[in-house]
This record gives C-alpha cells, structure tokens and sequence, in this order.
C-alpha cells in the first residue's frame, strides 16, 4: 500500500527526512575504549546529545591504534557526534560539576569497575538525589555483583570466559580470539538497546534506573544454545575451522587466482544447488542429504566435491557461476575490497565527517537505516576539551589541553 507523501502508515504526520529522533535526550558518556564508548556513539547517531566526560589525560582510545598526523583514527570514529569535557573525578570540585551535569541529563554510561563512582561520591545514590530521572548504565566484564565483580576486564577475557574462543580455530590448534574487539561491539549494543530501554521504562514509571551490563553475559547469550545444549545433551562445542555441525557445505575455498570465497548453504535447497553446480548431483539424493546435521556429518564428502571445482576457477568466475546458479558465495573481502564494491558504494557504507584537525575523515555511516529518521554523523571526535566551556559553562572553569595526549 502506497503511503501518502508525508503520512506515516498509520496516518499520522512523517518525521522531517533528517529529524533525529533522540534528539532532545542528553548522555554523558564517562565509559573508555570500547564497549560503553560504543553504546553512546551508537546513541548519538539518531541526535542524542553525548557529552564525553575525560580524564586531564585524555581518554586511553586517543592513544590506540593508528593515527594520522599524531591524530587518533579510531576516536575520530567512535567519538563522532560527542563533545569533549574534560574533568578530573578525583578531584571534589570537579566531582561536583560531575554531579552538576548528571543532574541534567538522561543517561549516563559508564565502565570503571564496581566500587569506583561510589569512592569519588557519585554513587547511584547520590546521583539518583541529584536527578531521580537518571538512566545509570553500568559497563563491566562482569557485572555489579559476584566473586568477580572488582576484577578488571576486558573483551578479550569474556571471549575467552563466555566459550566463544575454545569453539573457534581448527581442531588441531589453539583456541583463537577475534580480531577486533567483538565482545566490546557487542556489549555496546545491548548497553545501547538497555539506554532506550529504560528512559522507555521511565514514561511509565517516573523514574530512572541501573541498567547492569556485563561483556561476558552478553557475550554467552550471543553463541546461540550452546549451554542448552550442554544441560539437555552434554555436548561441547568443538573447534572445527570456518565448517558448521549443522549444515555444510559452510567454509572457506581457494580459488585458481590465490583469492578466496565463502560458500554457505544452511537450507537444502541451496545445498543441491551447490553439488549440482559442481558436478555431484548424486550427493543430493542420499538420505543423509536432506538435514543440516546430517551434511554436516558428512562435510569431507561434500568439500571434497566442492574444493577442486573451486580450486580450478579464478574468483570471479566461481561467484559468476554461484550467482546464476542461486547458490550463496561470497569474496572474501580485504578492506580495500570493502570500499570498492559496487553494493556498498551505492548503499553509501562510509560518509566523509568534516574534522578540524584533518580536514575530513573517512568512517562507516550510520549502521542501520530508518526511513524516516536516518540519523547522521555532524563531527567526528574532537580535541580534548574542545567543549568543556560551552557545556559546563560557569560550572566548569576553562582548562589548558596543551600537551595532553591527542590534543
């Protein structure tokens, strides 16, 4: 059904195309690195106002990974939108402009371990007496509570607690952790969908709350039934490479021209696409054939059809050939790859921010599309301090960032 320009499907009148429809909400983000960083980023794509509370010696993402003319790439990425404070917690006249603010916002996100907020005086407590209304995200490898609540942590520890690292390698090597920081990313979402969840809960019931979120917990309800699995039938996950126990073909394949391809067919019927295509439509026949688990049981048979097929085409042929046969492939992608593909080009995957320090920057849009509040990027992230001033005003006296890391 066609929707009337400028009437949503319930009738009622659209959102201008750039309205940003948490604008009006206030954050402080006091997080570091990554996951409650995140979160807030994530928030302020869709028009929350995130004020990055620092440290004097700026938060420690300024000072990892690459930079560009002594310029931090990745917090140019992960603090857009924000604005940059600078007060020292430790010290009781800055703890006050703390509170100050925190009196004034919706949420605030942060990851120091337990124990911490409450030794400088900004305990839920007191911030709930400042300002009932307020949303307190707690961000920590395992939570507010527990034999492991003070101890310090990491994404990379909930990969390895949460299971995550001893189901993935091959299965005659080491567990293996992820690249990147997957558990922090995914911390950050729930710490976001918690935000929103909660300010949603306080229209209803007046007030804010604490929403606790632990990396390992997020992470161990991300893996799927793994621990059903292991109460009903004590099976472990098993390393078993880039292959699946439930369906197969599910790997990775060299082509003719040393580039690579990702070939996955969980449902049957792209499975006897694939064999066809290769040459073994005998395969789709057996009976083992007609489930995941039981392709998966016999994955060797499959990949031994599936592997020289590939091996004697260059990449681009073997995807030609997928694509017009209906079966699932995919290039395996290097980050130059990412950049000059046609789909993501057209679907405008990275958006060029203005910067002060470097002209423009280059990063990945907004991660998901809403039709009528898209969200944006306006900055990407700014100096230490470039606006302590303008937030905390009198509350908060000017400070000298000369010197201090990523200035």
């Amino acid at each position: 059904m066609a929707i009337p320009r400028g009437r949503t499907e319930c009738g009622r009148p659209a959102l201008p195309a750039l309205a940003a429809p948490l604008a009006g909400l206030t954050v402080i983000d006091a997080s570091t690195l990554f996951a409650g960083p995140f979160a807030a980023r994530l928030l302020g794509d869709f028009g929350a106002e995130i004020i990055k509370v620092e440290q004097p010696s700026g938060d420690p993402l300024r000072r990892f990974g690459h930079a560009h003319d002594d310029v931090p790439l990745l917090w140019k990425v992960l603090s857009r939108n924000k604005k940059s404070v600078v007060l020292d917690l430790h010290e009781p006249e800055d703890a006050q402009r703390f509170r100050q603010l925190a009196a004034g916002a919706d949420a605030l996100i942060e990851n120091f371990r337990p124990g911490t907020l409450e030794r400088w005086g900004l305990g839920p407590e007191v911030l709930a007496e400042a300002n009932p209304r307020l949303v307190l995200a707690r961000v920590t490898a395992f939570g507010q509570d527990g034999p492991y609540a003070r101890r310090p942590g990491f994404g990379t520890l909930a990969e390895a607690m949460s299971g995550l690292a001893a189901m993935s390698g091959e299965p005659d090597g080491p567990p293996a952790l992820p690249a990147f920081p997957l558990g922090d990313a995914i911390a950050g979402l729930h710490a976001a969908l918690a935000v929103l969840i909660a300010l949603r809960a306080r229209d209803v019931i007046g007030t804010g709350q604490i929403a606790d979120i632990a990396i390992t917990e997020t992470l161990i309800g991300s893996l799927g039934a793994q621990l059903t699995v292991y109460e009903h039938l004590g099976l472990k996950p098993e390393r078993i490479g880039n292959r699946s126990n439930n369906s197969a073909p599910r790997g990775v394949y060299r082509c003719a021209d040393d580039r690579w391809v990702a070939v996955s067919a969980p449902a049957r019927s792209v499975a006897e696409r694939v064999v066809r295509l290769v040459g073994r439509p005998e395969l789709g026949a057996e009976p083992w054939f007609a489930t995941g688990v039981g392709r998966a049981e016999h994955r060797e048979l499959i990949d031994d059809a599936i592997r020289p097929w590939i091996a004697a085409r260059c990449r681009d042929e073997v995807v030609d050939a997928f694509e017009a046969a209906e079966a699932a492939v995919a290039p395996i992608y290097e980050v130059d790859d990412v950049l000059a593909d046609p789909q993501f080009r057209a679907r405008g995957l990275t958006v060029d921010v203005p910067d002060a320090e470097l002209g423009s920057v280059r990063m990945p849009g907004v991660p998901f599309r809403l039709s009528a509040t898209p969200g944006r990027i306006d900055w990407a992230g700014p100096p230490i301090g470039a606006h302590t001033e303008d937030v905390c005003g009198s509350v908060a006296p000017a400070r000298s960032t000369a010197g201090e890391a990523g200035a």
